[in-house]
């Protein structure tokens, strides 16, 4: 696999009266003579970066994700949300809401495809003119997806993982009650959030003797080795300054609105693409097969549940089953569009 480091100028879309600029990683095939039909965008979740997708658990070395599917001829374009990572951080960041993230998320997207049409992204691509485009969105990066094609026809099938439309909801671990949690309106600055109400909605953030969050059963399963869950969350999301590759230590705010019932069940409802929804056994989507009726508008959805998998997909043992579901999701995703260009001729 092949990786590019490429930025966009979202300025404009932003309208943070600031420059901004998003930061993507572009991974190509190994072969230069492919010319890729497929270009899947990665959106991470909250507390990780785009290294979650190119990252190799212990005793791997294809690349993580984005190496599984640009060995199956993919480009992957693994991206950092404004105010995480390497894209810009906003002097204000409470000023980034739903608005701005779903317009600088489309602007990335478009202006990579432009780029990629043209061949001046990276050097040696030949240009890769109307790619099959899909969004890969894990947790936070599954609102952010829904949030950007509800709001800016963008994709041509959105995979939506690890996130409810419904209500997305950590379940507790076993022998522990948690707080009851608060409904935080859309558009609430968490600034302006009392800190005890804050305390009683994520009491999951609490650390153990350990410096773990209690939501650590959630997010990875019994069988990931400890070394690796101990990088990732001892003190999550800050991890003392020594972040990981794949971890990131800010966040969007209007990440903890995205977890409230039905806060984005309008734009959800406005999809019109195929719609993947892909969990683990241990996630944070109560019921996956609920998320069908709220994609209102989506002529083909499908549900998988992967087993001997929690919250955080790519560290599981059984990784590499959610990354094959999604990719003959795409596929088929693929062929329909041929076929619907086909009839309409």
């Amino acid at each position: 696999m092949r990786q590019f480091v490429v930025r966009a100028d979202v300025t404009e879309a932003a309208g943070l009266g600031e420059p901004a600029e998003m930061v993507a990683t572009v991974c190509l095939p190994d072969d230069v003579s492919v010319v890729p039909s497929v270009v899947a965008f990665g959106w991470p979740g909250g507390g990780y970066s785009r290294g979650y997708f190119t990252f190799d658990m212990p005793g791997s070395s294809g690349g993580g994700e984005a190496g599984f599917h640009t060995s199956r001829g993919w480009i992957v374009v693994a991206v950092d949300h404004l105010n995480v990572g390497d894209s810009t951080h906003p002097s204000d960041p409470s000023k980034l809401n739903f608005r701005n993230l779903a317009a600088t998320s489309h602007a990335l997207v478009e202006s990579v495809l432009e780029r990629l049409a043209a061949g001046t992204l990276v050097d040696g691509l030949a240009p890769v003119v109307d790619p099959l485009r899909i969004a890969i969105g894990q947790s936070m990066g599954g609102a952010t997806t829904v949030l950007t094609e509800g709001t800016f026809p963008t994709y041509d099938g959105v995979a939506i993982l690890g996130w409810s439309a419904y209500h997305t909801l950590i379940p507790a671990p076993p022998g522990t009650k948690l707080g009851r949690r608060v409904f935080v309106p859309r558009g609430t600055n968490i600034a302006d959030i009392d800190p005890e109400i804050f305390e009683r909605t994520m009491p999951e953030m609490a650390y153990d003797e350990r410096g773990y969050p209690l939501c650590t059963p959630a997010f990875h399963y019994d069988d990931v080795p400890a070394d690796v869950v101990a990088r990732d969350m001892t003190h999550y999301p800050t991890r003392d300054g020594n972040l990981p590759e794949w971890g990131a230590d800010s966040m969007p705010p209007c990440a903890m609105t995205m977890m409230s019932p039905g806060s984005m069940s309008t734009e959800a409802a406005s999809i019109q693409v195929p719609v993947f929804v892909g969990a683990g056994e241990r996630d944070t989507v109560p019921f996956p097969k609920n998320e069908v009726p709220l994609y209102q508008q989506s002529p083909d959805i499908t549900v998988f549940v992967c087993d001997t998998m929690a919250h955080m997909h790519n560290f599981a043992s059984t990784r590499e089953l959610m990354w094959a579901r999604v990719h003959s999701w795409a596929d088929t995703v693929g062929v329909m569009r041929a076929a619907r260009r086909a009839f309409a001729d």
